[in-house]
């Protein structure tokens, strides 16, 4: 990161909304569920799969997370209705993880089963530290009742291999991503190279055990480490798919799926945008020095 970029991130926080908005928009499909599904509607074109998520996250009224459940039902039901190649991305903190768990739970089942019925399918994604003990919770207690439900692993934390191993013996479907939240270095790996090494040695016990694999990367060793497993296992590919967020190395994209694998872009869409949109920017800070100077004018 050089100066400039690094001072751009440090001052995103005092940045006007509307100027997040305008250099955000690549990582954000809209507003509403129509615009979410016009941004689905083109990745498919593309010969692309997605996952839609609901922005938001952390909610503290019963109100609130009932809202959240029926708005992910309504972007099944949309799914459904379009016939577009997605499934849908939860966060349990969306959905009253932090008010009541029983009650997060039923909530979870209720979307399941909507995908269930629709022929669909539902990723839990990961959160920080604090809840990863009650995602993982939740995830079995709903998977024991529903097979159309799977679960995110983030790599930098350095309790993942015994939760890989526990999920690979339950031949768990997971999606495998490096981390994005900031942990303490008691429990996550801090170094680029380790955090990789972990990576590496997750997905190996995954598709190992025969576990179906949502190989979410933008890092181009771990693209090539990924590929090089699946050949080595001989794997078809129907058994695993390469993940990437929208707006990001959408070349890159585009060749992992001319070479012929499977490719999901995680699609979210809401009115929760602007937190999601500084957490991007802050992991891609060349990306938000690039578009401050041409906002300024510079070359």
């Amino acid at each position: 990161m050089n100066l400039f970029d690094h001072l751009v991130v440090a001052f995103l926080p005092l940045t006007p909304k509307p100027v997040i908005a305008y250099f955000a928009k690549p990582y954000i499909a809209g507003a509403t569920l129509d615009e979410g599904a016009d941004c689905v509607r083109r990745l498919n074109a593309e010969n692309t799969m997605a996952t839609i998520d609901v922005l938001g996250e952390d909610v503290f009224t019963r109100d609130e997370a009932i809202a959240a459940r029926e708005e992910c039902k309504r972007v099944l039901a949309k799914i459904t209705q379009q016939k577009l190649d997605s499934n849908i991305s939860l966060k349990l903190t969306q959905l009253g993880l932090k008010i009541d768990k029983t009650f997060c739970q039923a909530n979870v089942e209720e979307i399941v089963a909507s995908a269930k019925t629709a022929g669909n399918f539902v990723r839990i994604d990961m959160e920080d530290h604090t809840v990863t003990d009650d995602t993982l919770e939740v995830f079995r207690a709903v998977k024991n009742k529903y097979d159309n439900v799977g679960i995110v692993i983030q790599a930098y934390l350095k309790r993942s291999e015994e939760d890989v191993r526990h999920l690979a013996a339950e031949r768990a479907n997971v999606r495998l991503c490096k981390g994005i939240y900031v942990e303490p270095a008691e429990i996550a790996f801090k170094g680029r190279r380790e955090v990789q090494q972990n990576y590496v040695r997750l997905l190996k016990i995954l598709l190992e055990a025969g576990s179906y694999v949502g190989i979410a990367t933008h890092d181009d060793i771990l693209l090539s480490s990924a590929r090089q497993i699946v050949m080595d296992l001989k794997l078809t590919p129907q058994q695993y798919e390469f993940q990437m967020l929208l707006g990001v190395r959408p070349e890159r994209r585009r060749e992992l799926v001319s070479e012929g694998h499977r490719m999901r872009v995680y699609t979210p869409y809401g009115s929760h945008w602007y937190a999601y949109s500084v957490r991007r920017l802050k992991e891609n800070p060349s990306m938000a020095g690039h578009v401050f100077k041409a906002i300024l004018g510079f070359k």
